[in-house]
């Protein structure tokens, strides 16, 4: 747990044991307006939303989905990276200000809930509002990149 890429583990681990998530201000200089959501929870190598149980990932896109309103009222955004470009092991949901011009006409879907929320093993995606409802943008690898940073 002293490698670079285990720091949000260590994060998780300071955390008290009935904590299902909590958020944490990204500690990258780069990425000063950023916000993470974490579960406490530690799986198999590769600590993926997928091998989280649909409540406790509901409750994950939830807490990210809430804390992104607070700060940035209907522009917000989260984004999940891809396994192939993560550079952390803990599964992790970044949040913050949606970039402008950055929605597509493609390859998204339309959910009413975080619940609804696809569960795809490895994949990127980052979600977004657009009304009442939420577009998910799907298999994406770096996912982030739609956030202000």
């Amino acid at each position: 747990m002293k490698a670079r890429q285990c720091s949000l583990c260590r994060e998780a681990e300071a955390q008290p044991a009935d904590v299902k998530v909590f958020l944490l201000k990204d500690s990258n200089p780069n990425k000063s307006h950023r916000w993470l959501a974490l579960p406490r929870a530690h799986w198999a190598a590769n600590h993926e939303l997928a091998e989280m149980t649909p409540e406790d990932r509901s409750l994950l896109w939830t807490t990210a989905i809430d804390k992104a309103k607070s700060l940035w009222g209907d522009e917000w955004g989260v984004a999940y990276n891809g396994l192939e470009v993560r550079t952390q092991c803990h599964a992790h949901i970044h949040i913050g200000k949606l970039l402008e011009g950055v929605e597509t006409d493609k390859d998204f879907v339309v959910v009413n809930t975080p619940s609804e929320i696809p569960n795809i093993p490895g994949e990127g995606m980052w979600i977004h509002p657009v009304g009442n409802k939420l577009h998910v943008h799907l298999h994406v690898l770096r996912a982030e990149l739609v956030l202000l940073r």
